[in-house]
């Protein structure tokens, strides 16, 4: 029996939730990276005797584009798996039902789903800090629930919030870019999910592509990249009432 993460986490954020809940199983994981647009997703084949957690963000209420075309393309055979949504204390809407509709049809059987909150990718101040000691300690009580029903056997049919036809996001007006303190390293272009850095100038960003995910931002070594003051201010401006407070983690099953 072999144990899979199966994740999108352009900034970590997704991934840290995900970390904590995959330590429960207390075992070797195989992680299959949705952000590398050069792996192969077709070779993974995990089966009924598998068991696997996928996890993604909430980019504007839906699961990203990318992540579920290559999460499609895995071929799984009726294996039990958990769904997580990961969101920046804002609201997660359709991305949870979008992600159990794509897993389903890819051979996934979720059996159940959690909505878990990290720190904003773009505004950190929202959400900062989390997942902490407080939301570790949630999710694992999610996963001793969700390994005490799978044991009992509980024939379900797993419901999650969302509506199709789902909530319309056209992505972003503004994306990050390159100041004068780039070295041209490549680092960025390497590592973008959708290839909008071009390799032979990562100076540059191909703005109809970037899905703003925050990728080049978080791994640049002398944080060149970024927004500009007017895009952080008018992202925090607009974001301010819809994070205020502490969002819950929630548990579906």
């Amino acid at each position: 029996m072999t144990k899979y993460k199966i994740m999108f986490s352009p900034t970590g954020g997704t991934k840290k939730v995900l970390d904590i809940m995959t330590d429960y199983w207390n075992d070797d994981v195989v992680e299959i990276d949705l952000c590398d647009p050069n792996f192969d997703f077709s070779s993974v084949k995990p089966g009924p005797e598998d068991s696997v957690m996928i996890a993604v963000p909430s980019f504007g209420g839906r699961a990203p584009e990318c992540a579920m075309e290559r999460l499609s393309q895995i071929q799984a055979d009726k294996t039990p798996t958990v769904l997580i949504t990961v969101y920046g204390n804002r609201a997660y809407e359709d991305t949870l039902l979008e992600l159990k509709t794509t897993a389903e049809k890819a051979g996934f059987m979720p059996l159940a789903a959690v909505a878990a909150v990290a720190q904003h990718s773009i505004v950190p101040k929202f959400g900062e800090g989390r997942p902490d000691a407080e939301d570790r300690k949630e999710l694992l009580d999610f996963c001793e629930k969700i390994q005490a029903a799978s044991i009992i056997g509980i024939p379900h049919f797993l419901k999650v919030p969302g509506t199709y036809p789902y909530k319309e996001f056209k992505g972003l007006s503004f994306h990050p870019a390159a100041g004068k303190e780039c070295t041209k390293c490549g680092l960025c272009a390497q590592s973008c999910p959708v290839g909008a850095i071009p390799e032979d100038d990562p100076s540059q960003t191909d703005r109809k592509a970037c899905i703003t995910c925050m990728r080049c931002v978080s791994i640049c070594p002398v944080q060149a990249r970024g927004l500009s003051r007017l895009e952080k201010f008018v992202a925090e401006t607009g974001l301010k009432k819809a994070c205020s407070g502490r969002k819950p983690n929630e548990l579906f099953r």
